[in-house]
Order: structure tokens, then C-alpha cells, then sequence
């Protein structure tokens, strides 16, 4: 039935955004502009693609260490007393709107991260991904920092629950040889619960690359490719979405649906990509 739903709405796209492919006169994969509506026709995926892939991955690199460390405190550190408020409190981050986060960036963090912007340029500048022109605010980086904050209730409760679900005889066997805290989790724990936490890394990364008024508050948008993470400037493919269809017209609302089939085709070729990798890693370990 689930595939029945996802091949459905595979088409559905499809069918909506033929009309606008056969109008763009361009390239709709390699385009940088994004002019459905004008005379003549132009509009590409290209730098919508590659800011929501940067800023989901970025997103993913924040927030999987912090999600797994959260997890592994929950389940085999903290005391228990400690251990359940926490899960609690990290489990409700997940059931904030995406609006708040949206404008908890735009209020706080945007002012904020212009000091820790100037730091990494300043001793990590040599390094393209945090070079600058001395401009910093509503940037890629702002908004990864948003996204990675949404990711980490997801990633951490599925990687917890896998975690408390490794075996106790490997626990002890790790002790039993006398291992320290560290080492059973490093060789009991970890190696258990990986599939757990691809699984969530994948749904994390589902997570953000789909999200919309978070990213379109926190990001000054434009059409450009750049690797420079900490300038203002980027977009992605679902805010553009937000922020464009009010005001599209017949072939620019069919850009936008053309441009949300390929959201649909990269989550899909992360969760097939993802479901190879843990039913390989899943055999050695992991339920």
C-alpha cells in the first residue's frame, strides 16, 4: 500500500510538472535562475539542489555526534533519576512547530553567530567552505545550525531505544574482561546499535531537507552556487517552495511541483542508499 501511495504521488508530480518542463527554455538541471513566469521561460534545479543537500548534510554533521552522544547519556551514563527528565525534554523538542525554530534563528541566532562566523574565517578562513568577505548573518551556516537543532530529537530518541536494547550478555561479557565504561560502550553499544542510528540519521536528514519557514527565515536567499557557508546568500528547493507559490503563475507553480519531484527522487536515493547500508551493517549487530 505504501508503495502504491509513494508511486501515486511519483506520478502526480510528474504529470503537474511536464507543462513547465517543455516551457523552460534552458536547462532545467544545470540553470542558476529562476524566472518560470518571465518572457522567455527560464528557470533550473541546479543552486536549489545543492543548498538543500549543503545544508541538510551540514545540519546532519552538527547534529548526529551531538544526538548520539545524547543518546548514549540517556541509556548508559546518566543516572537514572536524570536520565528519563532528559529523554523527556529532548523527545519535546521534536513536538516544537518549525516556525519557532524559524524564529527563534531569525531573532537570536542570526545576531548571535556573527562572532563564531568571524572566528571560523579568522583561523579557518585558508579552507573554502569558511572563506568570506567579511559579511555574515542570514547564511547557509545560520540555517544548518537551525535544521541541526530540529534534527536531534529524531536521531537521538531512535538511537536511544536502540541502544537500551543491546543485549545484557555482551554488556557483561564486555566487563567481564574487564573493560572500562567507555570501551563496553565502544565495543557493545556502538557496534549494536548502528543500523539504529543510520536509521535515524536518515530520518534526521529527512527531517531537514524538507523543511520550509525555518529555512526561508533564517536564509537571504538567492540563486547562486557557493561553497562559501558563512555569507549571506543560498536557498533551497522547500523554501523556495514556500516562498514562491503564492505569487507563481500557472507555469511557475508547475516549476515549483518540478522542482519538489526532485526533493522526492533525493529522499528517496538517501532512504533505498540507507536501507543497502543497514541491512549490511545490520547483520553483524542491531535488530
Amino acid at each position: 500500500m505504501l508503495l502504491v501511495i509513494m508511486a501515486a504521488i511519483a506520478v502526480f508530480l510528474v504529470l503537474q510538472a511536464i507543462p513547465a518542463l517543455r516551457a523552460d527554455t534552458t536547462s532545467f538541471l544545470t540553470t542558476l535562475k529562476w524566472a518560470p513566469d518571465g518572457t522567455p521561460t527560464s528557470f533550473g534545479i541546479a543552486a536549489l539542489a545543492f543548498g538543500s543537500v549543503l545544508t541538510s548534510l551540514l545540519a546532519l554533521l552538527i547534529s548526529v555526534p551531538v544526538a548520539v552522544g545524547v543518546a548514549l547519556a540517556t541509556s548508559h551514563y546518566a543516572p537514572r533519576w536524570l536520565a528519563r527528565p532528559l529523554a523527556y525534554v529532548v523527545d519535546l523538542l521534536a513536538a516544537v512547530p518549525s516556525v519557532v525554530f524559524g524564529l527563534w534563528g531569525l531573532t537570536y541566532l542570526v545576531p548571535n553567530i556573527i562572532a563564531p562566523s568571524t572566528f571560523l574565517n579568522h583561523y579557518l578562513g585558508f579552507i573554502p567552505l569558511f572563506g568570506s568577505n567579511g559579511t555574515y548573518g542570514k547564511s547557509i551556516f545560520a540555517a544548518s545550525v537551525v535544521l541541526a537543532v530540529m534534527a536531534i530529537p529524531i536521531i537521538a530518541a531512535i538511537s536511544r531505544e536502540v541502544f537500551i536494547q543491546t543485549p545484557r550478555d555482551q554488556i557483561e561479557a564486555a566487563w567481564a574482561i574487564g573493560a572500562t565504561k567507555w570501551e563496553m560502550v565502544r565495543t557493545a553499544v556502538l557496534p549494536y546499535g548502528r543500523s539504529g542510528v543510520i536509521s535515524g540519521t536518515v530520518l534526521g536528514f529527512g527531517r531537514v531537507i524538507g523543511e520550509t519557514i525555518a529555512v526561508a527565515l533564517v536564509l537571504s536567499a538567492n540563486y547562486e552556487i557557493s561553497f562559501h557557508i558563512l555569507e549571506p546568500g543560498g536557498n533551497t528547493i522547500a523554501a523556495n517552495i514556500a516562498t514562491r507559490y503564492g505569487e507563481a503563475g500557472e507555469v511557475g507553480r508547475g516549476a515549483l511541483i518540478a522542482s519538489g519531484l526532485v526533493l522526492f527522487i533525493i529522499t528517496l536515493v538517501v532512504n533505498f542508499g540507507a536501507r543497502a547500508i543497514v541491512g549490511k551493517s545490520g547483520r553483524g549487530g542491531g535488530p
